[in-house]
């Protein structure tokens, strides 16, 4: 196979040789990428710590030998494999030749492919699983990381992300298969193979025929004065918003037309990520300036996730948070629920999600109508999962969402989706539209009637793992007698869970009911004023991320007074927990 080896790859390693740069030789072969539950993440270019052809033949080559071990009739029905439009010329990577490599080790087992034959939106894989029943799908996307990142992702046959402990069987399947099989470079194998199969057209079709039962107002989208401006910031999302707001039989929102076609450079943003907010809006803002639109779309490259701004009465753009959306969201799939279903029984069976760091705000208005809540983990693999696990049990999931403007409003794709995010919204602002209402303003409305949930979320970046474990040690014994804090500030602590340990002094035997976690540091404080704080490590990032929320109850509360509490929560948090002079933290956005 050494005749295969990629040519770039090979030459850039010969000029680190010769130039003897030992350093960057190390970070290129030192260590091996970790496989996880979200499967692989790095820059693409040479060595094993890196995205590449052989890395991603040898990844394919033990996830292959796994799923032959835990599925008999692998065989009859196959994996799923689609890609976005990342590419990087220097070392030859890109997302599509990554794709076809992973097909080419597959169907040199003998196993049938369903390899998409151009770009499609991440939850495309996830829907194609559990709509054609086969036993894995895999997703070359690095989301909304830098342009030299890609990445691995991995589906179970039940459609949701993988969780432990598959990440772990994955990872040494990996290590025992790592010389390259006969032919793993060779993708012509691919053409004219009868295990290969283009899925592209059906499931074009049957994804967008089952979109249509979320369309609730057909007649107010053919009518409505609404108008909308998409990006999908150079990534893959532009055709599939079109044809899912042709579903639900609005006119086309207006493109911007310099980020539309997929660019793996992505020209025109210093980060590809909506969650960045306005650099990344500033082109869309001018296009709704120039044709009127009062709101905008904006997905992530892979169109997994949705970010939303609306233009208000002042003429300034509100851009939501994920958890401003994820209430907006759950309330409008609860209403049009309701208008369809009078019978209440029907409640007892109703469910909504959230991860434990995104806003209550469903908890609250599922206590008010009477439908379940349950809190997960952060991550959408836990809440696919579980929304997986409730309907095996006949139960109807209505809504999952986290606050990483991350949604699932259909449960036919068990992950988050930001192309039917965004026609839901549509439909959502355009029926709002008829009542002489914002978005905003709805908002507000949810906030008197269910409780006013105001959020802020940070972090701080830090390099040094020992010095991330020692403040969240310091955090676990903070009077120096292995006590957790009692108050932050002037605040009052009421409760806390810690699910690195697996402490919760809410429950009666004071272990915490979710699962938890040795590798990964997240404990949650709660207090006496309703305000809830976590702070967790980031899996994959160098950064402590704390995330606030500040509860009241349903009725007459003041949110400017809410708001100046839940700053002076933040001020305590970060003097008191964080001390980022203690531990030489930087502050976001340095």
């Amino acid at each position: 196979w050494f005749g295969w080896l990629n040519p770039l790859t090979l030459e850039s390693v010969k000029q680190l040789i010769a130039a003897g740069n030992t350093e960057e030789l190390q970070k290129c072969f030192s260590a091996r990428m970790e496989f996880g539950t979200a499967g692989l993440r790095a820059a693409m270019g040479a060595g094993i710590s890196h995205m590449n052809d052989l890395t991603i033949i040898q990844t394919t080559q033990g996830f292959c030998r796994y799923l032959e071990k835990q599925f008999s009739d692998l065989k009859q029905r196959g994996v799923v494999i689609s890609f976005d439009a990342r590419a990087h010329p220097a070392s030859g990577g890109s997302s599509r030749r990554f794709a076809r490599l992973a097909a080419t080790t597959f169907i040199s087992q003998g196993i049938p492919v369903y390899l998409f034959s151009d770009i499609t939106p991440t939850p495309f894989v996830p829907y194609t699983v559990s709509h054609l029943n086969l036993c894995a799908g895999i997703m070359i996307t690095a989301s909304h990381n830098p342009k030299q990142d890609n990445g691995y992702k991995v589906y179970w046959d039940n459609g949701a992300q993988i969780i432990s402990p598959h990440d772990k069987g994955i990872s040494q399947a990996i290590e025992e298969n790592l010389e390259p099989w006969p032919q793993a470079w060779d993708d012509s194998v691919l053409n004219g193979s009868l295990l290969l199969h283009d899925p592209s057209a059906s499931i074009n079709k049957d994804y967008f025929e089952d979109l249509k039962k979320y369309c609730f107002h057909r007649a107010v989208n053919k009518e409505t004065k609404v108008k909308f401006v998409h990006t999908s910031v150079h990534g893959v999302g532009h055709s599939f918003v079109q044809s899912a707001f042709k579903a639900f039989d609005f006119i086309p929102p207006e493109a911007v037309p310099e980020q539309k076609d997929p660019d793996p450079e992505f020209p025109t943003v210093k980060y590809p990520n909506p969650e960045e907010g306005e650099g990344v809006l500033t082109l869309s803002f001018a296009l709704a300036d120039k044709t009127k639109a009062k709101i905008i779309l904006a997905n992530d490259p892979d169109a997994d996730r949705l970010a939303v701004a609306e233009k208000q009465e002042s003429g300034e753009w509100k851009v939501f948070s994920g958890n401003e959306l994820g209430a907006l969201l759950g309330w409008w799939l609860f209403t049009s629920w309701k208008e369809k279903n009078q019978d209440h029984s029907a409640l007892q069976n109703l469910y909504m999600l959230s991860s434990t760091v995104s806003s209550k705000i469903l908890r609250a208005i599922a206590l008010k109508e009477g439908f379940h809540f349950e809190e997960t983990l952060t991550g959408f693999k836990w809440m696919g999962n579980r929304a997986k696990q409730l309907i095996d049990q006949g139960k109807n999931v209505l809504f999952a969402f986290e606050e990483a403007i991350g949604y699932m409003c259909c449960p036919f794709v068990l992950d988050k989706d930001g192309v039917s995010a965004a026609v839901i919204t549509a439909e959502l602002a355009s029926f709002l539209a008829t009542k002489n209402l914002s978005l905003s303003q709805q908002l507000k409305a949810i906030y008197v009637e269910y409780g006013y949930h105001i959020t802020r979320a940070s972090y701080f970046i830090c390099h040094d793992q020992e010095t991330i474990k020692q403040l969240f040690e310091n955090l676990r014994n903070f009077d120096g007698k292995s006590n957790y804090p009692k108050t932050c500030g002037r605040f009052e602590i009421s409760h806390i869970r810690d699910l690195t340990t697996g402490y919760d002094d809410n429950e009666p035997d004071k272990k915490a009911i979710l699962p938890t976690s040795k590798s990964s540091q997240m404990i949650t404080f709660s207090f006496a004023n309703g305000g809830v704080a976590t702070m967790r490590t980031s899996g994959t990032e160098p950064k402590i991320k704390y995330y606030l929320e500040l509860c009241a109850p349903p009725g007459n509360s003041d949110p400017e007074q809410l708001k100046k509490e839940l700053d002076e929560l933040v001020s305590a948090i970060e003097e008191h927990f964080f001390q980022p002079q203690k531990y030489n933290l930087q502050p976001k956005g340095e």
